[in-house]
C-alpha cells in the first residue's frame, strides 16, 4: 500500500469512527437569564449559550419595571460574552430582565424574564416546606415539566446514622420545587429506608427521552410516592433492634418527575444476598465481611450513556469488599435490566474487590463514544465488563478530567484511605497505568490515611491541574506531573468557577475563595454565612448543590438558610470576558451533576481540559430533546 493509499485509508477509518458515534440525547434548556446585584450598586445580567448554538450569536439586554416600556440597556449589540453589567441606583423597585438573541443580525428569540426582587441581596431564595425536625441536605436538578428550566429535587434529612452506627433514623423525604418555590411533590421513603449519606442516592435525569426528567432511587416497604400511593407492604417493619435493615424486600423505583408518582418498581439489583430475603448474620458476613450492614449497605448510583446515545441508570452496592454494579434502561415506562458486574462472580473478577470509593465518576475513558464507570481505583466498561483494576484500594475522593493536557486522553486523581505508597495517586484513565504516586505516612492519631484529595487548575504558572490532599503526611501542592510546586495549599474540599477567569476557585463550607498562588494564601470572594446560610454534612462542609444551573457558563452555589426555611442560590456578579456554552451541555459535566448527591460529594469536572492555556471547548456531540407541549401547557 503506497503512502497516498495509507493516508486515504487512515482518513476513512477516522471518518467512519467519528460518524459511528451516536449523538447523545440531552435536555433542552432555555436562555436561563439571571440578574444579580453586587455591593457596588451594579446589576450583572447573564444568560446561557447552548452547546448546539453558534458562538457568533449576539444579544441585547432589556430591563422592565412594573410600569413602563422595557428599556434596552446596552448601546452596541453584545457579541463577545453572555453577560452585561451596568449601574442600577434603583434598589426599591422590582425589576425584570430579558434578552433578545440575534443570528447574523436577525432576531431569533426573546427570552423569558428574570425578576430581580427589591433590595441588595446577592442571591435569590426558594421558600421551602421543610418537615419539622428535618433540614435540607443534598439536591439535584432536572427539567421535570419540560419547559427548559430546571427544578430542584431536594433531600430533606432528619435524624440519620452512618452504616457503622447503630440506632434508628427518620424516614428520608424527597421534595421537588420549582424555582419560584412551588412544591410539586414529596416522596416519603418510609421506615424501611435508613437515613444517612450512604443509603439514598437519587438520580434525576430524562431516562426515556420524552423531554422531562424522571427520578430514580432505592425504595422499601411503606414508601409513599408523590400521589400518596404506597409501594410494597406498609405494615412491615424490617428494622432490627439496633435500627439496621438487614432483611426484607428491597425495591428500585422510577418516579414521574412532574408528579412524583411511582411509574415502575422492581426488585433492587444488586440484592443483599443470593440466598433469601432474610439472610443470616453468618451469610452476610461471608458475602460482605461483616454481618451488621456496614459494608453491605454502601450504595452509589449514576447515569451513563452506555450505548453512546441514550442514558442508562447504574445502581451499585458495596466497595470495601465485594462490589456489585447493575445497569438499567427505562423504556416505555418500564425498567429493563442490562447487565450486572460482580467483583466476586466469576472468580476472574476477584481483583476488582475492595476498589470502590465513597463516590464514582462517569466518563468516556477509552474515547469510543460510550461511557465507563470510574469506580474508585477500578473502571468498568460500558458493557459491564471490568476494564481494569489498579489494586490500590478504597479512597474518599476522586477526580477525572483531562488533568494533564500534555498527555492524550483523560487522567484520574485518587487517594488511598490507608497508609501505603499510593496515598495520592495519578493514573491514566484509559489503561489504569499509575503515572505517579505519593506515599502516606502515619502520624499521631490519624488511623486511615488521607481523607480528602482535590484536583483543580488554580495556578496558571504550571500546565494542567494542581493536586493536593489532606492529611497522612502528604504535604504541599503538586503539579500534574507530580512535582511539588508549593508548601501551602488551600482547603481540600470542592471547586467552583466564579470570578470570570478559567482558573477554578475553592468552594469550602460557605466560602468561595481565590487561591493567591504567588503568596500561597486565599482571598475570600463570598461568604454565604454573612447571609445566614450554613453548609451540610458536618466536616464535609458542602453546599446543597453547586452547578451551572442558570446564567452564563459559571457555576451557582446553593445553600440552606440557618432556619432551614429557604434555599438561597448565589450566582456570580463578576463580569467575565469569556464566552463559553453552558457546562451542562458538556456530557461528562452534566452526568457529574447527576451524581453530585452520591455519598461524599465531589466537585464536577468537564470532559476536556478547562484551565489556563485551554483551547476552545470542543463542540459537544449531542442532540437536544425538546418536549411537545400542548396549548394548555401540558407535556405530551
Amino acid at each position: 500500500m503506497n503512502v497516498f493509499n495509507k493516508c486515504l485509508f487512515t482518513l476513512l477509518i477516522l471518518f467512519t469512527s467519528f460518524y459511528s458515534f451516536s449523538q447523545r440525547r440531552m435536555e433542552f434548556l432555555d436562555r436561563g437569564v439571571v440578574a444579580v446585584r453586587n455591593m457596588n450598586g451594579q446589576v450583572f445580567v447573564s444568560w446561557r449559550l447552548s452547546g448546539t448554538e453558534s458562538s457568533t450569536l449576539s444579544f441585547d439586554v432589556y430591563r422592565a419595571k412594573a410600569n413602563g416600556d422595557p428599556q434596552k440597556l446596552n448601546k452596541d449589540r453584545i457579541k463577545a460574552v453572555t453577560g452585561f453589567s451596568y449601574d442600577e441606583p434603583d434598589t426599591i423597585s422590582q425589576l425584570a430582565f430579558f434578552v433578545k438573541v440575534f443570528d447574523r443580525g436577525r432576531e431569533i428569540e426573546t427570552s423569558r424574564s428574570f425578576v430581580l426582587q427589591p433590595g441588595n441581596k446577592p442571591y435569590f431564595s426558594i421558600p421551602l416546606k421543610t418537615p419539622a425536625g428535618y433540614a435540607p441536605n443534598d439536591a439535584s436538578v432536572g427539567d421535570l415539566d419540560g419547559d427548559g428550566q430546571y427544578e430542584i429535587i431536594l433531600h430533606q434529612a432528619g435524624k440519620g446514622k452512618d452504616n457503622s452506627q447503630s440506632g434508628f433514623t427518620d424516614p428520608p423525604v424527597l421534595q421537588a420545587y420549582r424555582m419560584d418555590g412551588t412544591l410539586l411533590w414529596a416522596i416519603n421513603l418510609g421506615k424501611n429506608i435508613r437515613e444517612g449519606a450512604h443509603y439514598t442516592q437519587f438520580m434525576v435525569y430524562d431516562l426515556d427521552g420524552d423531554g422531562r426528567a424522571e427520578v430514580a432511587m432505592k425504595t422499601g416497604d411503606g414508601t409513599i410516592d408523590g400521589k400518596g400511593n404506597v409501594i410494597g407492604d406498609s405494615t412491615k417493619d424490617w428494622r432490627n433492634n439496633n435500627g439496621y435493615i438487614l432483611s426484607g424486600p428491597e425495591y428500585l423505583t422510577v418516579f414521574d418527575g412532574l408528579t412524583g408518582e411511582a411509574l415502575h418498581t422492581i426488585a433492587y439489583i444488586p440484592p443483599r444476598s443470593d440466598s433469601s430475603l432474610t439472610p443470616t448474620t453468618e451469610q452476610l458476613k461471608e458475602v460482605w465481611g461483616d454481618g451488621y450492614g456496614n459494608r453491605m449497605d454502601r450504595f452509589l448510583a449514576a447515569i451513563a450513556y452506555l450505548d453512546g446515545k441514550t442514558p442508562s441508570l447504574v445502581m451499585t452496592r458495596g466497595y470495601y469488599t465485594r462490589s456489585i454494579l447493575a445497569a438499567f434502561n427505562f423504556r416505555n415506562k418500564k425498567l429493563q435490566h442490562l447487565w450486572t458486574f460482580d467483583s466476586d462472580n466469576p472468580a476472574t473478577n476477584r481483583a476488582f474487590r475492595g476498589q470502590g470509593n465513597h463516590n464514582l465518576t462517569i466518563a468516556d475513558v477509552d474515547e469510543d463514544g460510550k461511557d465507563e464507570i470510574v469506580f474508585g481505583a477500578m473502571t468498568i466498561d460500558d458493557n459491564g465488563k471490568g476494564l481494569y483494576t489498579t489494586g490500590l484500594g478504597h479512597g474518599d475522593a476522586l477526580h477525572v478530567s483531562d488533568l494533564d493536557p500534555s498527555r492524550p486522553g483523560l487522567e484520574v486523581f485518587d487517594i488511598q484511605e490507608r497508609f501505603d505508597d499510593a496515598g495520592a495517586n495519578f493514573r491514566d484513565a484509559r489503561s489504569g497505568e499509575v503515572i505517579w504516586k505519593k506515599a502516606s505516612v502515619k502520624a499521631g492519631e490519624d488511623g486511615e490515611g488521607p481523607g480528602r484529595g482535590l484536583a483543580l487548575d488554580i495556578d496558571p504558572r504550571y500546565p494542567g491541574y494542581e493536586c493536593w490532599v489532606a492529611g497522612a503526611g502528604i504535604t504541599g501542592l503538586f503539579d500534574c506531573k507530580g512535582n511539588k510546586i508549593g508548601e501551602k495549599t488551600p482547603a481540600c474540599n470542592m471547586g467552583i468557577f466564579w470570578d470570570g477567569d478559567v482558573l477554578s476557585e475553592i468552594l469550602n463550607g460557605t466560602h468561595v475563595e481565590k487561591w493567591n498562588y504567588q503568596e500561597e494564601k486565599i482571598t475570600k470572594l463570598l461568604d454565604a454565612a454573612d447571609f445566614n446560610c450554613v453548609s451540610n454534612n458536618g466536616t464535609k462542609a458542602n453546599p446543597v448543590l453547586s452547578a451551572d444551573i442558570i446564567g452564563d457558563w459559571r457555576e451557582e452555589v446553593i445553600y440552606r438558610s440557618s432556619d432551614n426555611k429557604e434555599l438561597r442560590i448565589f450566582s456570580t456578579s463578576i463580569p467575565t470576558d469569556k464566552k463559553f456554552y453552558t457546562l451542562m451541555h458538556d456530557p461528562q459535566y452534566r452526568l457529574s451533576i447527576a451524581w453530585q448527591n452520591v455519598a461524599y460529594n465531589q466537585p464536577p469536572h468537564t470532559g476536556f481540559f478547562f484551565g489556563e492555556g485551554m483551547k476552545s471547548p470542543p463542540v459537544p456531540f449531542i442532540s437536544i430533546i425538546k418536549p411537545v407541549i400542548s396549548k394548555d401547557k401540558k407535556v405530551k
